[in-house]
């Protein structure tokens, strides 16, 4: 099995309107070189945001003590001033244009972006997992985007904007729709194709570099890995465990199959962008895009039809079971998004507050 990491975007809120506050610079200030588990923090486009990024890990153990001590660090700091840091996709509420992080390459986004960036308070998970070279992470592309609508569905938390219900599941998945590169990515010849391809997007838009190529998956400039940026910040910890146990898993599984020379599946690239759409309005409440059959199939059953596709690779590290645990208990639960919509009609705001409180520290 591959290494992996893990990067978690986190936004800070006024617990009475649940609008951003911005105090993301004062509490990277105080974790940062804290103790083991601040290292790798890092400022976001907004000051009401901020980064960690995870050590990298061969074992999911290892993962879980890391996520749960940040998150607990997090919320102290959090606290501390009489704020909320939430792992959500999107904020319940906004609050006119929002102040960016007073660093270069920031104001370049909101330079590049302009109109868009009022509604780009969006968080979200990444998860990169280890590759042996560029060739084969280009093939593992090839193979892995498929189940990007997949994983996004189990991953949906941001049902709310302006302080309303969407009607999606993902909002931030819309919003990201608006940018000049994102969704699933092409279908890529080898690695040559794949940089010949990013560097010719390099100026159009507001591409104005290779890391702003904002596809779902891509391959990372600055490390050896598949990156998968499909997925919404969570709740809690047990939901980024989940989504990046089941990522490393579909990533192996998709870079044995090239090495292999095991053909990708063959799906219309407007099928499959299509199918993004769809998981991002449902989630798991209704039907996915099955990319083995093409067709929609209720979510229990596409989302076993990704375990069948990555089994051997959960089964090598003794995995099974705990994913299974994770998945009953996002069945038992609901996703993120459900959670929170849960909440609202329990006890309208102040309800949502507690939840996006409570679960950031939440270990079972």
């Amino acid at each position: 099995m591959r290494t992996f990491g893990i990067e978690e975007e986190f936004i800070f809120l006024k617990p009475s309107t649940l609008q951003p506050a911005n105090v993301g610079d004062d509490v990277h200030a105080e974790l940062l070189g804290r103790s083991p588990v601040s290292r790798f923090i890092s400022h976001e486009f907004l000051a009401s945001q901020i980064e960690r990024s995870t050590p990298v890990f061969d074992r999911f153990e290892q993962a879980s003590a890391d996520l749960l001590a940040f998150r607990s660090r997090l919320a102290r700091a959090a606290l501390n001033r009489g704020v909320l840091a939430a792992g959500v996709g999107a904020p319940f509420q906004t609050e006119g244009w929002p102040e960016v992080t007073n660093v270069k390459r920031y104001h370049t986004v909101e330079t590049e972006f302009r109109g868009l960036v009022p509604d780009h308070l969006i968080n979200g998970l990444h998860v990169h997992v280890g590759i042996p070279g560029r060739e084969a992470g280009v093939q593992a592309l090839n193979r892995v985007r498929v189940w990007l609508p997949t994983l996004l569905a189990l991953a949906v938390n941001s049902p709310f904007w302006h302080g309303a219900d969407t009607g999606f599941s993902s909002w931030r998945s819309v919003h990201m729709r608006r940018w000049s590169t994102i969704g699933c990515p092409p279908i890529f010849a080898d690695a040559a194709d794949y940089d010949r391809r990013i560097r010719r997007l390099v100026g159009v838009g507001g591409t104005y570099d290779l890391r702003t190529i904002w596809w779902n998956a891509r391959l990372a400039e600055d490390h050896p890995t598949v990156e998968i940026r499909v997925c919404d910040a969570q709740l809690d910890a047990p939901s980024t465990l989940l989504l990046a146990a089941l990522t490393r898993a579909v990533v192996t599984t998709a870079l044995r199959d090239g090495e292999a020379d095991v053909a990708p599946i063959d799906i219309a690239p407007e099928l499959l962008d299509a199918g993004l759409w769809h998981a991002a309005r449902e989630g798991m409440e209704s039907t996915l895009l099955n990319p083995v059959s093409g067709t929609l199939e209720s979510a229990s059953a596409v989302t076993a039809a990704l375990l069948r596709y990555a089994g051997d690779a959960i089964d090598e590290v003794g995995n099974r079971d705990r994913i299974v645990a994770l998945l009953a208990r996002t069945q038992r639960l609901g996703t993120g998004a459900e959670r929170q919509r849960a909440a609202m009609r329990a006890g309208g705001q102040p309800a949502l507050a507690a939840l996006l409180g409570r679960a950031l520290t939440a270990h079972d």
